[in-house]
């Protein structure tokens, strides 16, 4: 085999290790810990429930689901519900969701923040006091940058927020520390600084590929270095 080859490969495989360690580091990190926490502990199961047992029966929906569906442009789905002690029915289309007071038919009232707050401890599911809700008209990237909503922040270990629909009361999401702890580590594994979301973006693509030949590299390496083994258990011993 041509020397000229290992000669290059060391050299590549030298730069490109100091290229790389820094990113394979967070990528072997990063893996041991996405992988050590479990994802019912990411999405907050153990914090905050996102549904709650409908105390009504079908009898105590009174409205006309007729007359509710006429207010709507091509419905897609309809739901019935509750917000605290109000059943509720929801009609869904292209636009989004649309609730309305289950007994007399009117569109749900936007909940006040102490209605807001109320459900929000409804949905929790530990010891913890609300340190303050604020109302948003856009959220942060951890809740998907949605409009309208309201942010409720508890005093727990895990900094647990709940975020809610202003329009309809419902929980959208739980956020702790624990799932931004994961959401960092998902940033750096995937190399998407901005939405955390583009797992095919083109500096991951090119750190991967990098990364291939940083191994190959290393085995042309350690093909050298079989092959010197070799030639020194060969020489005759004086």
């Amino acid at each position: 085999m041509d020397k000229r080859i290992f000669k290059h490969a060391r050299k590549f495989h030298k730069w490109l290790g100091y290229l790389l360690a820094l990113q394979i580091f967070a990528w072997l990190l990063g893996g041991l810990i996405m992988s050590a926490i479990p994802l019912e502990k990411v999405h907050g199961k153990h914090l905050a429930a996102r549904q709650l047992n409908n105390p009504f029966k079908q009898a105590d929906y009174l409205a006309s689901v007729d007359n509710i569906v006429a207010q709507i442009t091509q419905p897609r789905q309809i739901s019935y519900s509750h917000f605290l002690t109000i059943p509720t029915i929801i009609v869904s289309n292209s636009n989004g969701e649309y609730s309305f007071n289950g007994v007399t038919g009117s569109p749900l009232v936007a909940p006040s923040k102490a209605q807001i707050i109320a459900n929000a401890q409804a949905h929790l599911l530990i010891n913890a006091q609300v340190t303050d809700a604020i109302k948003l008209a856009k959220g942060t990237r951890e809740v998907g940058f949605k409009e309208n909503i309201w942010q409720v922040n508890f005093d727990d270990t895990f900094n647990t927020t709940l975020y809610l629909s202003a329009d309809s009361g419902q929980v959208i999401t739980v956020r702790s520390t624990i799932w931004r702890i994961f959401d960092f580590f998902w940033m750096l594994h995937i190399m998407d600084y901005d939405q955390r979301e583009d797992f095919n973006n083109p500096l991951l693509i090119s750190f991967a590929a990098s990364s291939i030949l940083f191994c190959l590299t290393g085995f042309i390496l350690l093909l050298q270095n079989i092959r010197f083994r070799k030639r020194t258990s060969r020489r005759p011993s004086s």
